[in-house]
């Protein structure tokens, strides 16, 4: 947007002091608007050069005082350049409130960031909106940009409004590199940081948005699931601990409802209870994206509920299964798929992918089904998890050429 501004000084001979003497004052006209303030010092309004704005001859006195106002009219200028060098719209209030240090203070990234984690460990505590590994993404996406800063800059931080393009793009190098991310991961970082950019822009602290131009797609990574074979396998399996059959159930379990690891860990037996068709059905809500899953119990999961329903820590808990950690379930899940002979690394997530996969849409369940009973938000969600088998497809095509329309 296109601006003016103007400088002038003057002497003001209505506010002579007891000396004769008349104070110099400054005009700045921003865009047809005045701002006018003394700059503190008095002369002879005789010695003065209205045309100027100076002081006449070359008295050291009147060099100082020239040379002061100088060093004001560059001061202006040099706000004027810092305005549009960080997108500022260059007008009478903005200038006015930089000119009079009435600007709000200078706000780092990674000091807005560490208010965005704090506001969101909060939030946890109270158990509301996120879970603990959302935060633990967020922490350390933060300590990543922090070691990229000090790479890139060699400071501690960086003012928000110094980010730009050529900060994302290069951030996107350096975890390549520096860091190691895969493709998929270093957008997810960067999807992190976006958010806290989003927010200042929405609070108005950011006039431009630094990702305008930054355009990357995740790849397409091949989602794991068991065959049915592997699934009956691990189901038949009687393992020599109870921990090793603890920890097989409670896979299952997510198998067949598509339940994720923390959905599994919060759901209580009061969610459980009779659906539209008279049968045991789970409704909850995922704690990722507090969308409502409604999901029939099919014969393997209701076994496994019956099972546990008189154990003591359930009992007293009212927790549907006694879920150990995220940690120790994919370390003892490895156990599993040695001791069953499954050539995969298999880790709990693997159990969603397969009731989406194997236990539902191979069997002929609608992909809109399943995307219900999985919580997702749209239908592309679930396309990405739920990959269709080739035994489904050879039917799909099988029942097209038997019906003649091909």
């Amino acid at each position: 947007m296109e601006h003016r501004i103007s400088i002038l000084f003057y002497v003001r001979t209505s506010k002579k002091n007891s000396e004769g003497q008349a104070p110099v004052y400054l005009r700045i006209t921003v865009n047809g608007q005045r701002l006018e303030q003394s700059v503190q010092r008095f002369v002879d309004p005789a010695q003065w050069s209205r045309a100027a704005g100076r002081l006449k001859g070359n008295t050291f006195p009147a060099r100082q005082l020239n040379l002061y106002l100088d060093t004001l009219s560059s001061k202006v200028l040099q706000m004027e350049r810092e305005m549009v060098m960080d997108g500022v719209s260059v007008n009478f209030s903005n200038f006015r409130e930089k000119w009079l240090g009435l600007t709000e203070p200078v706000r780092t990234l990674l000091d807005v960031f560490q208010q965005h984690n704090d506001q969101m460990a909060a939030l946890i505590r109270v158990g509301k909106d996120y879970c603990s590994a959302t935060l633990d993404r967020y922490n350390t996406c933060g300590d990543h940009v922090r070691a990229y800063i000090q790479w890139k800059y060699g400071t501690e931080d960086i003012d928000i409004k110094k980010l730009d393009f050529d900060f994302v793009a290069d951030l996107e190098f350096w975890l390549k590199t520096h860091r190691n991310c895969a493709h998929n991961t270093t957008l997810k970082y960067i999807s992190n940081l976006k958010k806290i950019v989003n927010g200042c822009i929405r609070k108005g602290w950011l006039t431009r948005d630094p990702f305008a131009g930054f355009k990357r797609t995740k790849q397409e990574v091949e989602r794991e699931a068991l065959t049915e074979l592997e699934l009956e396998k691990i189901g038949a399996k009687v393992f020599p601990t109870d921990r090793l059959n603890l920890v097989r159930d409670i896979f299952l379990f997510s198998c067949y409802t598509g339940l994720a690891y923390a959905d599994v860990k919060k759901l209580r037996r009061s969610e459980i209870a009779q659906g539209i068709d008279g049968n045991s059905w789970i409704f909850t809500h995922r704690q990722k994206t507090d969308t409502q899953s409604r999901i029939p119990l099919l014969p393997p999961a209701r076994a496994i509920v019956e099972k546990y329903q008189d154990l003591p820590p359930c009992c007293d808990s009212d927790q549907v299964l006694p879920v150990l950690s995220n940690q120790k379930m994919n370390a003892y899940l490895k156990e599993i798929a040695d001791v069953c002979g499954i050539p995969r690394n298999l880790t709990f997530h693997i159990a969603r992918h397969t009731f989406a996969t194997t236990v539902t849409l191979s069997n002929g369940v609608p992909i809109e089904s399943v995307s219900k009973m999985l919580g997702h938000r749209n239908l592309k969600t679930t396309q990405h998890y739920a990959k269709v088998l080739d035994r489904k497809i050879s039917e799909d095509m099988r029942n097209l050429h038997r019906s003649g329309r091909a």
